[in-house]
């Protein structure tokens, strides 16, 4: 059985983010490192977009960047300066390529395509299993999500982003490619929350993903019927299928941190890394990837690793809406956006604003949801601490 200083249980975004920015920091050259996946990482499975001001960590890889983006319902339309930020998209294939053609300069890591079938933790020795063969290391950073454990439990509410997404190159010239659709309501809500998202590469080519924030998944057909009506609702008739993308993002506030123990830390969606309201991972796991880095030399334990902050408490409050009332999405994002500053806007999903402006956005969805909310939370919080109490 081979040993190794550290393995990574999944070679996903965030996975793989952390063993760059490990070969990065020059700090690790001396430690073994594993990194385990039954996923081979050849193909262009999915795409991720964020916002950013100037050329950050991966600006080499963008494959197209964006300055304004259009947010539409069934009344209204409104075109968005994003500035000083660029909404920029990241394909999956060139994300992969460039780490990989790093880490494979490096005699310390190794990557193998197997599936991990088990973890446990001895000690201070952590054995995983794969479908052919056994390892054992120091330290375990694990990104493969596990839905049971979430599922299972009731305090904290759970939805999906879920969508199918389609690359077309139309014959009409039907796209706008300085613009990003970054919602679009105007579709048939269905009692959900459902919107389009178009990005736009040329004036012929782009992608667009049928999207929801819902519980549950819906058949293939009904997202592909729906992207269907769109590029003929945007005058296309004619158009080839160039790609295809299909993806459900958990969206909840669990506290998967607390699932950590001194030598085992969940990353990635696995361990809350996903922007809880939105769905968007990729600046997340930037940001968090370079901050664990930085932690694993100090050798602290794992379950120090985590900070809730203010934010947190935000998406609890909208998921608790949005998982009671799921129609109201559209009217929440309608309000944020037709009447606030969409700088301030990405700059407060960013994390990044300061309470006063916390307030400034906030105020600008309805009151009355986000007020019940808070008491239902509230309220939650002291009943589970109460029946916490009477089990001790």
């Amino acid at each position: 059985m081979k040993h190794y200083h550290y393995i990574f249980t999944g070679a996903g975004l965030s996975a793989l983010m952390t063993v760059y920015q490990m070969v990065l920091s020059g700090k690790f050259r001396h430690q073994t490192i594993l990194l385990l996946d039954e996923n081979p990482k050849k193909t262009n499975d999915r795409i991720w977009c964020f916002w950013e001001e100037g050329a950050g960590n991966w600006e080499s890889i963008v494959h197209k960047k964006w300055e304004t983006a259009l947010f539409a319902n069934e009344t209204f339309q409104r075109d968005l300066d994003l500035k000083p930020y660029h909404y920029k998209m990241v394909r999956g294939l060139d994300f992969y390529n460039h780490v990989f053609e790093l880490l494979s300069t490096q005699e310390n890591i190794t990557f193998l395509n197997q599936k991990v079938t088990e973890i446990e933790e001895s000690g201070s020795t952590i054995m995983v299993e794969t479908e052919s063969e056994s390892f054992s290391c120091n330290r375990l950073l694990n990104s493969i999500y596990n839905s049971p454990r979430v599922g299972s439990q009731s305090e904290y509410p759970i939805l999906q982003q879920h969508f199918i997404g389609w690359t077309v190159k139309s014959e009409q010239a039907v796209f706008n490619p300085e613009q990003v659709t970054f919602m679009d309501f105007s579709v048939a809500q269905k009692g959900n929350t459902r919107f389009m998202y178009v990005l736009p590469v040329s004036s012929t080519e782009a992608l667009i993903e049928y999207t929801l924030f819902s519980e549950s998944r819906l058949p293939a057909e009904e997202y592909e019927n729906e992207i269907q009506q769109y590029l003929q609702k945007l005058g296309s008739t004619q158009y080839e299928i160039l790609e295809k993308e299909q993806g459900s993002i958990p969206m909840t506030c669990f506290p998967f941190w607390n699932q950590n123990t001194r030598n085992v830390i969940n990353i990635g969606s696995a361990g809350g890394w996903t922007k809880a309201s939105t769905g968007y991972t990729f600046k997340n796991a930037d940001g968090k990837s370079q901050a664990l880095v930085a932690f694993l030399q100090t050798g602290k334990h794992f379950w120090k690793f985590h900070k809730k902050n203010k934010f947190w408490f935000y998406d609890l409050f909208l998921l608790d809406i949005l998982n009671r009332k799921n129609e109201k999405g559209s009217e929440i994002f309608s309000s944020l956006f037709k009447a606030g500053n969409p700088g301030l806007i990405f700059k407060f999903l960013d994390e990044k604003t300061s309470f006063p402006q916390d307030l400034s956005v906030i105020f600008k969805c309805p009151k009355v949801l986000f007020l019940e909310a808070v008491f239902k939370v509230a309220i939650k919080k002291i009943k589970h601490q109460l029946n916490y109490n009477k089990t001790l």
